[in-house]
C-alpha cells in the first residue's frame, strides 16, 4: 500500500517541496546580501573598470567617473540627472536623444560618453527656461509643434542646429534636414512651420 505521508523523505506532497524551496531560496537572497538596509546595498563600491572624465554641460563642468561603456545619453540622463534628453529607440533611428557637441547635433545613444571628454555639450535644459524660451522653444509651442512631447526635445535641438547649417528656404529643404527626427504624433507640418517662423525672424 502507498504511503502519500508528509513524513515519507522519498515522496513528499505539494506543499512540503513548496515549503523547502521557498525556505531554499530565501536563504540563498539572503545569504547573497550584504548586511545593512537598501541603501547601503545602493552605496556600495564602484564599477573597477571606471574612468574620470569631465563633460561641459551647459556651460558646468562635470567631473565624473564613468563605465567606459556608457553612452553620452545614458550618462546625461542618469548620471546627471538631465532627463529632457529623452531615450527613443536607442538605435539612432528617431533622433529624439538629440543634443549639441561643440555646436554639432549629435545622436547621443550611440556616441560614448568618454568620446566626449573635456567637449561643451548643451541640452535641451541648457536652450531656455520656461520663464525665458529661446525662440525655437517658444515657435514650437506658438505653431502647436510638441504633441506628445516626447520627441520634442530631439526636435528642438536639431531645430536649432539647423538654423547654423546651409538650408534652403523652401519647407522641402528643412523637412530633409529633419528627417532624422521622427514624431509618431506626425505633427511634421507645425515642426516646419515653427522652424520657418524662427528663420524669418531672426
Amino acid at each position: 500500500m502507498r504511503d502519500d505521508s508528509p513524513s515519507n523523505p522519498s515522496d513528499p506532497n505539494r506543499r512540503v517541496f513548496l515549503q523547502t524551496v521557498g525556505s531554499t531560496a530565501a536563504a540563498v537572497v539572503i545569504g547573497g546580501c550584504p548586511s545593512g538596509s537598501a541603501e547601503a546595498v545602493a552605496d556600495g563600491p564602484t564599477n573597477e573598470g571606471a574612468v574620470p572624465i569631465t563633460l561641459r554641460i551647459n556651460g558646468k563642468d562635470r567631473k565624473l567617473s564613468v563605465d567606459p561603456r556608457t553612452t553620452l545619453l545614458d550618462c546625461i540622463r542618469e548620471t546627471v540627472a538631465l532627463t529632457g534628453t529623452k531615450k527613443g529607440c536607442d538605435h539612432g533611428q528617431c533622433g529624439a536623444c538629440t543634443v549639441h557637441v561643440n555646436g554639432r547635433r549629435v545622436n547621443s545613444c550611440l556616441s560614448l560618453a568618454l568620446m566626449h571628454d573635456g567637449e561643451e555639450i548643451t541640452t535641451i535644459e541648457g536652450l531656455g527656461t520656461p520663464e525665458d524660451l529661446h525662440p525655437m522653444q517658444a515657435a514650437f509651442v506658438a505653431c502647436d509643434g510638441y504633441q506628445c512631447g516626447y520627441c520634442t526635445s530631439g526636435q528642438i535641438m536639431s531645430a536649432v542646429a539647423l538654423l547654423k547649417e546651409p538650408c534652403d528656404a523652401g519647407d522641402a529643404a528643412v523637412k530633409e534636414l529633419m528627417s532624422g527626427n521622427i514624431c509618431r504624433c506626425g505633427a511634421y507640418a507645425n515642426i516646419v512651420a515653427a522652424i520657418q517662423h524662427v528663420r524669418k525672424n531672426k
